[in-house]
């Protein structure tokens, strides 16, 4: 039998993880296919006793699966505990452990792509969802001074901000009107799009999180969502003379801590970088 490695996601044609993680083991002379799985909700929990074989290498999960796969396996390491959903599934001494490498990911991109060290600087992010929930873990990880959260819907933006507080780290939570955002966004040395607003198929693909007229010169701005590359919120950054820095370079390093999970080599990222067309 065939070793099982790959991603599980549904639907699963948008996905870019085969051809960033297959770069990476071509480089290294591993004999492994990375493949793609569609699996609906309804099939998820077949699917993971699959991965109960001695085959079984890893496993890649993207939506709608983060979260409900939770449930199904034996597990989680520290950082899926913490962020509440898993986008890796690793098998350790015969149990389904599950990994979250969005927020680490997250935190390598900020510094190495984006030029951005967050420790003791000050933040705003925008969506509150499974995106948001990661990159707030990665800030608080990354000794971020103070992290405000805005959503449409408040009452998430609060309850993320309640789950990640402790002694050192209270997110604050507002909503994204321009009033609330006018008392937070001007002063911050970041902002990051973890919301949908903007993606290419999504439910606001023009849209922006918030306007240029409120973005400081000297911000620098991230955007979570990768397609298109100039989104809304980036070319607003633009147009306020902030520095831009696009979503790609999260979805590469959360896959080049994932391979190294995966396979305990170390990832060729330039090599990834190149198999998506970008430059590391």
């Amino acid at each position: 039998m065939s070793k099982i490695l790959g991603i599980i996601g549904h639907p699963i044609g948008h996905t870019k993880s085969p051809v960033l993680q297959q770069a990476a083991l071509d480089h290294l002379g591993v004999d492994l296919t990375f493949d793609a799985w569609d699996v609906a909700p309804e099939d998820l929990a077949a699917k993971v006793e699959t991965f109960r074989s001695p085959d079984f290498v890893a496993g890649c999960v993207t939506l709608p699966h983060k979260q409900a796969i939770i449930p199904m396996l034996d597990g989680l390491a520290e950082t899926a505990q913490a962020v509440g959903a898993v986008n890796w599934v690793i098998p350790e001494e015969g149990k389904l452990i599950g990994h979250n490498t969005d927020a680490p990911g997250f935190l390598r991109a900020l510094k190495e792509s984006a030029g951005f060290d967050p420790k003791g600087r000050s933040a705003v992010v925008f969506g509150a969802g499974g995106a948001a929930r990661a990159i707030v873990y990665a800030l608080k990880t990354g000794g971020a001074a103070s992290v405000a959260i805005a959503n449409r819907t408040v009452e998430k933006a609060q309850a993320l901000a309640a789950d990640m507080t402790d002694g050192r780290f209270r997110p604050t939570a507002l909503g994204l009107d321009a009033t609330s955002l006018a008392d937070v966004v001007p002063y911050s040395d970041l902002l990051v799009n973890a919301s949908t607003l903007g993606m290419e198929g999504g439910p606001g693909p023009g849209l922006s999180p918030v306007a240029a007229e409120l973005i400081p010169a000297e911000a620098t701005c991230y955007d979570a969502v990768y397609a298109p590359p100039e989104t809304p919120f980036l070319l607003e950054a633009e147009r306020a003379g902030a520095t831009p820095a696009g979503g790609i370079s999260m979805l590469i390093y959360q896959g080049v801590v994932g391979f190294e999970l995966a396979t305990g080599r170390e990832a060729p990222v330039k090599e990834m970088f190149a198999a998506l067309g970008v430059r590391e």
